[in-house]
């Protein structure tokens, strides 16, 4: 259970409005939550994984890396909540006034995501994609003011089995999360990864029956990271699929564990992994250049990935899957599902659905 004392919940909100550059996170499977912060300068803007190679901090990067949504890179220079002395010494950041789309009725939402699947779809069951990702958002109003420090707390000892986040930087603004896959994660030279798709509504005492879409789309997402991982030179361990609870659902994933012999090109194992088919699809170019194509809205940081990287000490990067981007007035949820040829309409709305609430709960 991890508790973060008031006076903690005050300096985290008070640094969200004075427009810091910092980042609270909790790991898988933990009770502890670890605070990371650029007290000084800009964070480093990068229009390429491979820039990462030899780099250190706190990385923020989108599903498709840009000049106007690029990787945010923090350089870590503070590791302890500052004090409330300390705090009053912070200038209040201006920002450019943030763009929030309008809001759309639920008729008007499900008529949307009823198009891009029609348009994915086809692709499918011509069989010249495997495998793609749709994915939607919803703007809502917030129903009250709340403390975003206190929905981290809520987020941390709710869905024990995620990454949880809050974080905010001038480029992304405030973002958080709750995610169960690991794109990159190790320390020296003991490294891994993992395969993660399929998705059941979980049920309390009962194990998930998993179909044979489930298990196709599961199955097409491991050969992709084995075929990545070996093009690099990297011939992994395998394990798995096993079951893994994520909030409301529960997917299947397969760990991949490998050795580094070098760790100075760890941009470059990322571009070959980001994204994963767990948020694009198969083949992996044909379906990224698809969804920039045919999706109906733009990603920004969602699906992509966050989290601590160095070369030097330890790395966990995880794929940025549930999550919102919350605003003055309003947050934007995003999730997605993957489709294959036997996909069904409202089974998928439901699937994104499901996933919303991961982060809907906590502002209600």
């Amino acid at each position: 259970m991890i508790q973060i004392n008031d006076e903690h919940l005050y300096i985290l909100d008070q640094l969200i409005a004075k427009k810091q550059l910092f980042a609270a996170y909790k790991m898988p499977q933990s009770d502890t939550w670890h605070f990371v912060m650029q007290e000084s300068g800009h964070p480093q803007l990068l229009t390429d994984l491979s820039q990462l190679n030899e780099e250190e901090g706190y990385v923020i990067a989108p599903f498709q890396v840009s000049e106007g949504l690029p990787i945010v890179l923090l350089h870590i220079d503070r590791r302890t909540l500052p004090s409330r002395e300390e705090l009053e010494k912070y200038p209040i950041r201006t920002l450019p006034t943030e763009k929030v789309e309008d809001f759309l009725l639920e008729g008007e939402m499900k008529q949307k995501y009823k198009d891009c699947f029609d348009s994915f779809m086809q692709p499918l069951q011509e069989n010249t994609m495997a495998k793609l990702v749709l994915s939607r958002h919803r703007v809502q109003k917030k129903e009250k003011d709340l403390s975003l420090a206190k929905a981290f707390e809520m987020a941390c000892n709710s869905y024990p089995n995620g990454y949880v986040y809050l974080v905010h930087t001038p480029q992304t603004g405030v973002w958080m999360g709750s995610t169960p896959e690991i794109i990159l994660a190790g320390k020296k030279q003991y490294w891994q990864t993992v395969a993660l798709a399929g998705t059941k509504p979980y049920v309390e005492g009962k194990a998930p029956l998993w179909d044979a879409k489930n298990r196709r789309e599961q199955d097409l997402v491991a050969q992709y990271v084995q075929h990545q991982l070996n093009a690099f030179g990297i011939e992994p361990e395998i394990e798995g699929p096993v079951n893994i609870k994520a909030a409301q659902v529960v997917h299947l994933v397969s760990h991949f564990s490998f050795q580094l012999e070098q760790n100075n090109r760890l941009g470059d194992l990322l571009k070959l992994l980001h994204p994963t088919p767990a948020v694009c699809g198969l083949p992996k170019e044909e379906a990224y250049r698809f969804i920039l194509e045919n999706e109906h809205h733009n990603r920004k940081y969602y699906s992509g990935f966050i989290g601590e990287l160095s070369p030097y000490e330890t790395t966990n990067l995880f794929v940025n899957l549930r999550c919102m981007q919350i605003h003055l007035k309003s947050y934007t949820l995003y999730a997605g599902g993957g489709l294959l040829s036997s996909s069904i309409l409202d089974e998928e709305w439901q699937e994104t659905e499901n996933k919303m609430q991961t982060m809907r709960a906590l502002l209600q």
